[in-house]
């Protein structure tokens, strides 16, 4: 219950990494506010999940990418909860092209959620962390920012900048209470591989040193371990849950 008392925000928490997430800061004692942007079954389902735990649990719809929509989220999650703590920027989305036929749109649509969304929640939560002289940003980065992917060339700017984001913005809070950290996923099993072929998972699997991918709950942990109070001396770090792929 290292976290009991404390608000947590997880965008993009309605599945996959993001859903791990927030039911390990569940079961670590936070409240939960799960974010989502097209899946309400899904959302409501952590919610009820959360709220079995005993904490309470809340949804809501909002593109990260919409300073409007994460702003009137922030309102409605802290006017019911109070001042949100722990910040983890997961949510994100790929378009993937090599990049002879990758499009300016898909360029700026994998830049404005994966960069401007965790832009625009940070700057509105963290004013109140500093305040406080207390906080967390957990910011989910990527294998493919440290070593590249063929195909994934505006998903690897984006997460890269995430990681750059993250070191820069932990030198600047680190005396105030504030720490700010990445995680850096390998392969997970996930929505987002499962529309990779066999074939190709096949040659991930060969290329990742414990022979096959992570799952949700694994990347979980790490976040988890960032969050807690005693994880205070750690700042400006990419912890790589990747099995072996990118040392």
């Amino acid at each position: 219950m290292e976290l009991k008392g404390k608000v947590s925000l997880v965008t993009g928490s309605s599945r996959g990494i993001g859903r791990a997430i927030a039911l390990a800061l569940a079961e670590a004692g936070s409240d939960v506010v799960v974010n989502y942007v097209s899946n309400q079954d899904a959302a409501e389902l952590v919610v009820d999940k959360i709220r079995s735990m005993g904490r309470r649990a809340v949804a809501y719809r909002a593109n990260v990418s919409q300073k409007d929509q994460t702003d009137a989220m922030v309102d409605q999650a802290e006017e019911a909860f109070g001042t949100i703590q722990i910040l983890v920027n997961n949510a994100g989305i790929t378009r993937d092209r090599s990049f002879m036929k990758l499009s300016r749109e898909q360029w700026h649509e994998v830049l404005l959620v994966n960069l401007d969304g965790p832009f625009n929640l940070t700057s509105r939560l963290l004013p109140n962390m500093v305040e406080s002289k207390w906080g967390r940003m957990i910011n989910i980065s990527s294998i493919v920012a440290q070593m590249g992917n063929f195909g994934q060339a505006n998903y690897a700017v984006a997460k890269g900048g995430l990681i750059a984001f993250t070191k820069t913005l932990a030198r600047e809070v680190a005396k105030k209470g504030v720490t700010v950290n990445a995680i850096a996923p390998g392969y997970i099993d996930t929505d987002m591989t499962a529309v990779v072929s066999e074939e190709g998972l096949e040659i991930v699997r060969k290329l990742t040193p414990m022979g096959r991918l992570g799952t949700p709950e694994e990347v979980a942990v790490a976040a988890r371990f960032l969050a807690d109070p005693q994880s205070s001396f750690i700042t400006g770090q990419v912890i790589n849950v990747n099995g072996g792929m990118y040392m």
